[in-house]
């Protein structure tokens, strides 16, 4: 083949022709990158009987008694919407004023609680195959819910079923399968999960101080295993946990903001109610190490504005559990400026946040952590900032009124729905507002 001589404009031309190409090309992977497209998954759970549900796919809206989790045209289904309206009665005095002052956020929020809960031996996470299961820190959120709404006996069981499935040594894993009480994989044990579990415990203590004794005593050993665990778990020079899978769930090798401040909530958490079970020692033992433990979080990841990675520097959704009504009940100024910077970093195109500032560029808000930013503004104090972000939510749900897990670049709901944890932070955060008015 005869070679072909290139003038130096010719050349030029060509390079400049090639760097346009791939300008051309990076400029739409990284819009392919920044516009993922991730399916609704169902438009929500319903149920088809007393019992049994059905995921509802998404565009079959009809097939749903409007207002409910329930499926139109089956023998039961009068039946199965007087028990749903029963179980909205039966809600604390605060959820039945906000819901005959028509709160259509709360009552969505309620309902998919229920749909994911009721019947079952303890809550999961989605109805979707692979969310079909019982995440620790989910189940907790849960029950803070439930616990909240007037539901505390309902609350304590779901921590019962946490019991029966904890490891001797206080591990839990990072989800299990409702019928064998086991992981349904080989993900690892989350430190994570003991944190969540007596933060939850100390929700029901705090919904239901009269009953709280009651409702709490038969889980002593869990809680006395999560205290153990806990305390265990802290270094003996640094007062700091060790690298654990968070909420993330990656494998890590830092400590994570997620972990640490996890870990601090719960051995707060479980020095108030070691008491109501007999647990005085074990509660001194516990108070003392969650102020070492929390002036370590403040003077390790304080000066870099709580970044996700011990040393690190990207904000993290994480920097929420800080704060009432995870962290203390009264909110340190520096942890408040970087929860707000922390919101700003995370913002996606359709209004709503990612998991973290270095989360994958791929546009989609998480209404789980954007839940929980609500949450965290609304124990502060900070009505507006957390009302926008409810709006949002309510503005972001499927055509039935559940909360999905995911919403894309464009505003349109994605991937499961509803999700637990998401209308469990939705409850809250509810119940924070009313309580600060």
């Amino acid at each position: 083949m005869a070679s072909t001589l290139l003038t130096p404009r010719r050349a030029v031309l060509g390079g400049v022709g090639v760097a346009a190409y791939s300008a051309a090309a990076y400029w739409s992977v990284t819009q392919r990158i920044m516009r993922a497209e991730i399916r609704l998954y169902s438009e929500t759970v319903a149920f088809s009987g007393r019992g049994s549900r059905v995921l509802v796919p998404a565009g079959r809206v009809d097939t749903v008694v409007p207002g409910t989790r329930v499926l139109a045209g089956r023998p039961q289904t009068p039946l199965l919407v007087e028990d749903e309206l029963a179980w909205l009665e039966e809600c604390a005095p605060w959820v039945r004023r906000r819901l005959d002052d028509g709160d259509d956020l709360l009552r969505s929020a309620l309902l998919d609680l229920r749909v994911l809960s009721a019947g079952l031996p303890v809550s999961v996470a989605g109805w979707t195959d692979r969310w079909r299961y019982a995440w620790p820190r989910d189940v907790s959120f849960v029950t803070a819910a439930l616990a909240r709404s007037g539901h505390a006996e309902d609350a304590a069981r779901h921590l019962g079923f946490l019991q029966r499935v904890q490891r001797p040594d206080g591990w839990f894993e990072a989800r299990y399968d409702l019928r064998t009480g086991r992981r349904p994989d080989d993900r690892v044990p989350q430190l994570d999960g003991s944190g969540w579990v007596a933060w939850a415990a100390a929700q029901i203590a705090l919904a239901d101080p009269d009953g709280a004794v009651e409702l709490l005593a038969p889980l002593r050993p869990m809680l006395v295993r999560c205290a153990q665990r806990l305390l265990a778990s802290l270094d003996d020079q640094t007062m700091l946990p060790p690298p654990s899978s968070d909420y993330w769930e990656l494998v890590e090798t830092t400590l994570t903001l997620g972990t640490a401040a996890a870990v601090l909530a719960g051995m707060r958490s479980v020095s108030d109610v070691l008491p109501l079970v007999g647990e005085m020692a074990m509660a001194d033992r516990t108070r003392a190490a969650a102020d070492l433990l929390g002036a370590q979080v403040r003077r390790k990841f304080g000066p870099t504005g709580y970044p996700r990675l011990l040393g690190g520097s990207a904000a993290d959704a994480a920097v929420a559990f800080l704060v009432p009504p995870i962290g203390p009940t009264s909110a340190d100024i520096e942890v408040l400026s970087a929860l707000d910077r922390a919101q700003t970093s995370m913002m996606r195109p359709a209004g709503g946040l990612a998991p973290g500032a270095e989360w994958r560029n791929d546009g989609v808000s998480w209404t789980p952590q954007t839940a929980l930013f609500a949450t965290a503004w609304a124990a502060t104090g900070h009505a507006g900032k957390a009302e926008a972000l409810l709006r949002w939510l309510g503005d972001h749900r499927t055509d039935a009124g559940s909360f999905p897990e995911k919403v894309l670049h464009d505003g349109r709901p994605a991937a499961v729905a509803p999700l637990a944890w998401t209308a469990a932070l939705v409850v809250i955060a509810r119940h924070e507002e009313v309580r600060s008015r």
